[in-house]
């Protein structure tokens, strides 16, 4: 049974991610759209460098096509984002991508997309699961490829220009040009250079990339941008006397920094540099959003400009609903993705990348010291973050105690109050707070802990690991 988690649906290559459930999808997304009065419109489709991805977008559309819904497809891997605002600025009821994300390599799978290019919700997603499910054998047809084409039910399209033209007139490109940078750029193996370089080199930045090539492996790595997957960005930062480094997820929809010091910058502190810099420099005005298990410094910040943070469970569907309804300025998870007020209703990373090459450039200031002065303005707050796999008997176990008894380890630090929103998440009197929860695309355990000192985080966690036999 195909199952959707936080990022869509994600499963092992060869196992459950094959051409029989690919397209068993697709015929309940085509199924949902009849039902829903949608399918004259069509769908549009895309795809990134992992293995299959290309082959699996045209089996979906194979599946369409055979339903009578033209599929409108990226005929070039391509970010995520681009995806989403083709969605959105051709007003389609519904999209598809054809990724994993930041999944290990052996994965795959296939994220939806609903009206105004958000992701479709577990509203949504369930309902595509009840269609699955109502779907007999042998009723899962397709249409041979070059017939669709034929037919006018395929067509192959490839809206790069007008997804970065997006880009380019938001962002203030003449600062950029005046202010002579260097960047370093680590696609990851992924999708994202083409984007990177366009925007860069418009701006006549500087421009040194590495890992842009086609690796499905992913350089044997995971393609997720972190302090252990980055350090041979930061080593070309120093190098080469980099301004900035900037990396990117497989599909290019979270983003990874190194600062000017060759310093990896955790996806928290790079959504408190966007909207310290949105308000303050830009004159923007609104609250930010973050989810259940992102950096509380946000509220540090929101409450010096007199603002509000707004918490929301883990899922960037449920950042971009809360952002709509409070017209909040930016939102974003400590994962590494982001979107800002005026942009597409879901993350991107290469639009996030143009911002923080403005920042620089606007402010005339380095990172580093950018956030120094935040810290001197709102205080510092420290986080530890450590992930747990294991089997589905601890999985039980586990949440048998935490969310069914909702026991909790004996702490030293007084507590507030408890959260059951998404996990089991203990707010501090002292500001602090922990959570434990299990992950929606990976099989792990992740505990957060942010508190006023680094000991007294990882102190906790400590705690946190012997209390559930970790």
């Amino acid at each position: 049974m195909i199952k959707f988690g936080t990022g869509g649906w994600r499963a092992v290559i060869g196992d459950e991610f094959t051409k029989s459930n690919i397209q068993l999808l697709a015929k309940a997304v085509s199924s949902k759209m009849k039902a829903e009065g949608v399918n004259e419109k069509g769908i549009v489709i895309g795809y990134d460098r992992r293995f299959l991805a290309k082959e699996a977008m045209q089996w979906s559309a194979q599946v369409f096509a055979a339903e009578g819904i033209k599929a409108y497809l990226v005929n070039k891997s391509s970010p995520t984002p681009l995806i989403m605002y083709y969605v959105m600025k051709h007003e389609f009821a519904y999209g598809m991508m054809v990724t994993a994300s930041h999944n290990p390599s052996l994965y795959n799978g296939i994220k939806v997309f609903t009206a105004g290019g958000r992701d479709a919700d577990e509203i949504q997603t369930a309902e595509i699961e009840k269609y699955i499910g109502e779907i007999k054998p042998g009723e899962v047809n397709e249409m041979d490829y070059a017939e669709g084409l034929e037919k006018g039910l395929i067509e192959e399209i490839y809206p790069l220009n007008e997804y970065l033209d997006n880009i380019i007139a938001a962002v203030n490109m003449d600062a950029i040009r005046k202010a002579n940078l260097k960047v370093a750029i680590d696609p990851m193996y992924g999708v994202s250079e083409t984007s990177l370089t366009t925007i860069l080199h418009t701006a006549r930045c500087e421009v040194i990339s590495i890992h842009d090539r086609h690796d499905t492996l992913f350089g044997g790595k995971l393609p997720s941008p972190s302090a252990s997957t980055l350090r041979a960005l930061q080593n070309t930062v120093i190098d080469n006397n980099c301004d900035i480094g900037l990396a990117t997820d497989g599909d290019a929809d979270r983003i990874g920094v190194v600062d000017d010091t060759g310093r990896f910058l955790h996806p928290n502190d790079i959504l408190v540099l966007l909207y310290y810099y949105l308000v303050k420099f830009k004159g923007w005005k609104g609250p930010v959003v973050r989810n259940i298990a992102t950096t509380h410094m946000l509220d540090k910040v929101a409450v010096s400009f007199g603002e509000t943070c707004y918490e929301v469970p883990v899922g960037f569907k449920h950042i971009s609903a809360k952002m709509n309804e409070v017209d909040a300025v930016i939102g974003g998870e400590s994962s590494g993705g982001l979107t800002v007020r005026g942009h597409i209703k879901g993350k991107d990373g290469v639009y996030a990348a143009a911002l923080l090459v403005e920042m620089i450039a606007v402010t005339g200031k380095k990172l580093s010291d950018i956030y120094k002065d935040i810290e001197a303005e709102c205080g510092s707050i420290f986080m530890e973050e450590r992930d747990y796999k294991f089997n589905q008997e601890k999985k039980d176990a586990i949440f048998h105690v935490l969310m069914e008894e909702k026991q909790l380890p004996e702490l030293p630090v007084e507590i507030d109050h408890v959260s059951y929103l998404d996990g089991s998440k203990i707010y501090f009197k002292n500001g602090g707070w922990v959570i434990a929860r299990f992950s929606g695309t990976e099989p792990l355990l992740r505990i957060f802990c942010e508190m006023p000192a680094l000991e007294e985080a990882k102190e906790i966690c400590r705690i946190y690991e012997e209390f559930l036999g970790l």
